[in-house]
C-alpha cells in the first residue's frame, strides 16, 4: 500500500547517511521472531519427550540439552533490543519511537529474564518428568517475565500502529490494534491449552516481524 500524500507529510524522512544503520538494527528485530521460532521447533522436533502439544518452547531450556535453549532466548533478546534501538532512531521521538521502542526493549529484556530463570518441568518434559507441575520460585519468575514482556509487546503493537497510520497503511495500523486480542487470548487459554498459548506468543512475535518489515521498507522509500 502506497502511502497517501497527507499521510506521508507527518513522517521525518530519514538522512540517507543513517538509512543503512537504521536499517541494521531493525534487521535485529526483523530476525528476532523467525530465528527464536525456528530454533525452538528445530529443538522440540530433536527432544526425546517433547510433545508441541503439551509442552511450551521455554521448557526446552531444561535437561542436558538445556543450554541451547537458554541461548536462543539471549540471542532472541539482543535481536529484539536491536529492533527496538532501530524503531528509535527511524520513529525519532514520536510515541512509536518513544513508548513503542522502549517497550520493545522491555520485551527484548524479558527474554534475557526467562534465560536466567528457566521454566518448570512437567508434562512430561524433559524425559522422565512427570505430569504434575510443581511452581518453583524460578519458574514464578519465568512465568511473570514473560507475562510482562507480552504485555508490552501487545502495547508497543498498539502504538507502532498509530506510526503505520501517519504513513498510509490503514489496513496494517488496524491489524496492529487486532493481533494483541489474539495474543492476549492465546496467554488467556493457556491453563486449558498449550496450543493456544503458543500459537498466541508465535504470532505476537511473527506480526512485530511484520511490522518493523513494514516500517524498514519505508525507511528506504523516503
Amino acid at each position: 500500500m502506497t502511502p497517501t500524500r497527507s499521510a506521508s507529510r507527518h513522517v521525518a524522512p530519514v538522512a540517507p547517511a543513517s538509512r543503512a544503520a537504521v536499517s541494521r538494527w531493525l534487521a535485529g528485530g526483523i530476525a528476532a521472531g523467525p530465528v527464536f521460532l525456528a530454533a525452538g521447533v528445530a529443538q522440540g522436533v530433536a527432544r526425546e519427550g517433547f510433545d508441541f502439544s503439551r509442552n511450551a518452547l521455554s521448557q526446552l531450556a531444561l535437561g542436558e540439552a538445556g543450554w541451547v535453549q537458554t541461548v536462543n532466548f539471549l540471542f532472541a533478546g539482543t535481536l529484539l533490543v536491536m529492533g527496538a534501538v532501530g524503531l528509535r532512531r527511524l520513529l525519532g521521538g514520536n510515541r512509536g519511537g518513544t513508548w513503542g521502542a522502549v517497550l520493545i526493549g522491555v520485551f527484548g529484556a524479558s527474554f534475557w529474564v526467562a534465560a536466567v530463570f528457566p521454566a518448570d518441568a512437567g508434562a512430561g518434559f524433559p524425559a522422565g518428568a512427570g505430569d504434575s507441575t510443581v511452581m518453583s520460585s524460578h519458574g514464578a519468575v519465568h512465568m511473570a517475565a514473560g507475562m510482562a514482556g507480552y504485555l508490552a509487546l501487545c502495547v508497543a503493537l498498539v502504538i507502532l500502529a498509530g506510526s503505520l497510520a501517519d504513513r498510509g497503511h490503514r489496513g496494517w495500523a488496524v491489524a496492529s490494534r487486532l493481533v494483541p486480542v489474539a495474543v492476549l487470548a492465546g496467554f488467556a487459554a493457556s491453563a486449558a491449552s498449550v496450543v493456544a498459548f503458543t500459537a498466541g506468543a508465535s504470532l505476537g512475535l511473527l506480526w512485530l516481524t511484520a511490522v518493523m518489515t513494514r516500517l524498514a521498507c519505508d525507511s528506504v522509500d523516503h
